[in-house]
């Protein structure tokens, strides 16, 4: 079995306002995030939540997912890691860390890295494009303990760090993974490559 934990804690400050409810080709953009991964060969998602579940809660309550709630998200990102972790089934083999920010992430590039992984044999498989490292993560639950307990200050970046000959990168054609929105210029972006003619949702 293989989990994915969306990230979707955060509050937005950069942004102004809740950056995952904004609008995307009528969809809130972690309807996009979830969508994708529901189309994926992940078979359970979990949304970690902060302060602001209750929209998010509400902007995908008909997708079948659970959501678990972090009490501390005004500290690092990998807190919720942390959070979802906690909580993922003891048969899971491996964990999919997605950000709810990253609207792009289409469910072939995840299918691209479930594949690895299984062919790999297990370790942290990170998606590539031009040779520059992106999201989302996937990462054998053997790391479960050691995210638990080290880089507090560092994040993932240190498990990848701590373990570079288990690190498998896989190339993709889509610059998406290396994108997500922090600030109103990477939205507009977002939605103005998103409304071009050829455009008609996340690329491959």
């Amino acid at each position: 079995m293989i989990g994915a934990l969306v990230l979707a804690a955060g509050r937005s400050r950069r942004m102004g306002t809740q950056k995952l409810l904004l609008p995307l080709q009528g969809r809130p953009v972690i309807a996009h995030v979830v969508d994708e991964l529901l189309r994926s060969r992940v078979d359970r998602v979990l949304v970690v939540v902060g302060e602001d579940e209750g929209p998010i809660r509400e902007a995908i309550a008909d997708r079948p997912v659970q959501f678990v709630t972090n009490s501390r998200a005004e500290g690092e990102m990998l807190s919720s890691v942390r959070c979802g972790l906690a909580v993922l089934p003891a048969q899971c083999a491996a964990v999919l860390v997605a950000l709810g920010d990253q609207p792009g992430i289409a469910a072939p590039v995840v299918a691209k890295l479930v594949d690895a992984f299984r062919a790999d044999g297990g370790g942290i498989v990170v998606p590539t494009y031009q040779g520059k490292r992106g999201h989302p993560l996937l990462i054998a639950i053997r790391y479960r303990n050691e995210i638990l307990t080290r880089y507090d200050n560092v994040g993932l970046r240190g498990l990848l760090d701590a373990h570079p000959d288990d690190v498998l990168g896989v190339e993709v054609a889509s610059p998406d993974v290396l994108e997500d929105i922090d600030v109103p210029a990477d939205y507009l972006r977002t939605v103005d490559r998103w409304t071009q003619p050829s455009r008609s949702g996340p690329r491959r």
